[in-house]
């Protein structure tokens, strides 16, 4: 398994964030829809030897849109910003993308968004894009569980759950069952840890978060046979980021050896 970084834990301009990240040592990043954009940060990219795994489609989306929402021409805008998303990953050679919840729970809400996914999901096919929904403590899908049982609703071949830690230690569930329930519905995965209250997104091992549960956790990934990257997402508001990035990237290597 590969190891990614989010790349917004960092503050300072793209170019600079790249070779920061380049420097730690690692060789796959993720991305929000505005980075990359530009031929200087695509070239450098390439220069640095640095391949994108995954783009998070959810971020800057236009103010009001929202993917559940039920004024339509703001449901179309938040669709329109999640294609374009998807779309910028597919030019840039990512193999996935995700989504986060709406906020409300209704039924209505909640087959809005399932609208929205489905077709968000068939053009994600085109790309050969795989999309993912993150479960999301506080949010119209709050759980592992509860996303997966929305996935299989909705029955669709291109649709995928991301798995991230520092959720499932807020929700209380069970690492290794979630995964080995998901399967091949396991689209992607984001570590970080917590006090298991907040999403904090804390380095590895600062919180809850122990070396045994990491290492079952990676076992779980093994057995699934699940072959993406596995990507640190860190807060910016950490001290000392790019350090807490490196401590980070070594502990999961120690597991993924384990």
């Amino acid at each position: 398994m590969r190891i990614a970084c989010c790349i917004w834990a960092f503050s300072e301009s793209e170019t600079e964030t790249l070779r920061q990240v380049r420097a730690i040592g690692f060789d796959t990043i993720d991305i929000q829809p505005a980075h990359q954009r530009s031929l200087e940060s695509r070239l450098l990219a390439q220069e640095l030897g640095l391949g994108v795994s995954c783009v998070g489609a959810s971020f800057g989306m236009p103010a009001g849109s929202a993917l559940d929402s039920e004024v339509e021409s703001q449901r179309q805008r938040a669709i329109n910003h999640a294609r374009s998303a998807i779309k910028h990953a597919a030019d840039i050679g990512a193999q996935a993308a995700y989504v986060i919840p709406g906020l409300e729970a209704s039924s209505g809400a909640l087959q809005r968004y399932q609208r929205s996914i489905a077709q968000l999901a068939d053009e994600a096919a085109e790309y050969e894009i795989k999309l993912a929904v993150e479960h999301f403590p506080g949010m119209a899908l709050p759980t592992a569980g509860e996303t997966l049982a929305f996935i299989n609703r909705l029955n669709h071949d291109n649709l995928y759950l991301l798995y991230d830690s520092g959720h499932i230690q807020i929700s209380g569930e069970d690492p290794e069952t979630v995964i080995k329930r998901a399967g091949d519905r396991l689209g992607y995965v984001h570590f970080d840890d917590n006090d298991g209250i907040s999403d904090l997104h804390w380095s590895l091992l600062e919180g809850v978060m122990t070396d045994e549960s990491l290492v079952a956790t990676i076992q779980a990934l093994d057995e699934i046979g699940y072959g993406g990257a596995v990507s640190l997402e860190l807060s910016p508001q950490l001290p000392m980021v790019r350090r807490a990035l490196a401590t980070s990237r070594d502990i999961l290597l120690r597991a993924l050896l384990a």
